[in-house]
């Protein structure tokens, strides 16, 4: 059987802690924008610069699967779950130029994430390995400084066209409608007894319920 290679890949980590409609949108928004025909979705196994994750990795995995059916392109990659140690985005990269050679790697961000990328483990590696998009709402604007600033400056593009041209080192950045809805505020939500209808698709809802996840006497509030 022959298997069509990708164009480009978009790659979108997360603890998905739930997973919820703000991830799925976004997504959705940027792989259509950007014209991908396979995007992945990395849930994070130990992420180093947050809480551990409330929900199991099997959970959080099932999830998310859930979460991706009947969505063409849409893989779950569940890399960082089965390597040890912290979840570094940079090693994920690493992994996955390896396997796809010299197919233009995306790694979306939010724009929270981009601000502190100088922060990340090996950041500037990030480069070498993948484009940056960047997801931003159109009234925001990015705050990168310093060393940050100075290596973004110059890799700036505003044309999604070029991110299929090299295999990496562009940085673009992409409006998506980003919605008020966060993990955290769902885990509270189920914690106190309540519906959390409309925040998230009734299939992972369903998952949540049976497995009572985030309840109390259960996963906990986290």
């Amino acid at each position: 059987m022959n298997t069509v290679r990708a164009s480009a890949i978009g790659i979108f980590g997360g603890t998905f802690d739930p997973v919820h409609f703000g991830h799925l949108r976004a997504v959705l928004e940027a792989r259509e924008k950007l014209q991908l025909d396979e995007f992945r979705l990395v849930p994070a196994g130990r992420p180093p610069h947050r809480a551990l994750p409330v929900a199991s990795a099997a959970d959080r995995l099932a999830m998310l699967r859930l979460a991706v059916t009947g969505q063409p392109g849409m893989v779950v990659d569940d890399r960082e779950i089965q390597r040890a140690g912290n979840s570094y985005m940079v090693d994920t990269l690493a992994d996955i130029r390896q396997e796809s050679g010299d197919v233009p790697l995306l790694l979306l961000v939010g724009q929270d994430a981009a601000n502190s990328l100088d922060t990340w483990h090996d950041w500037k590696r990030i480069f070498k390995l993948a484009h940056l998009v960047v997801m931003r709402r159109p009234e925001s604007r990015l705050r990168w400084t310093g060393e940050l600033e100075e290596c973004v400056k110059n890799r700036l593009t505003e044309s999604p066209e070029r991110l299929k041209e090299e295999t990496a080192g562009f940085v673009l950045t992409l409006e998506v409608t980003q919605l008020a809805i966060s993990s955290t505020g769902i885990r509270d939500i189920l914690f106190a007894g309540q519906s959390p209808g409309y925040l998230l698709p009734d299939s992972i809802i369903d998952y949540i319920r049976e497995n009572r996840l985030y309840f109390a006497g259960g996963a906990g509030k986290g």
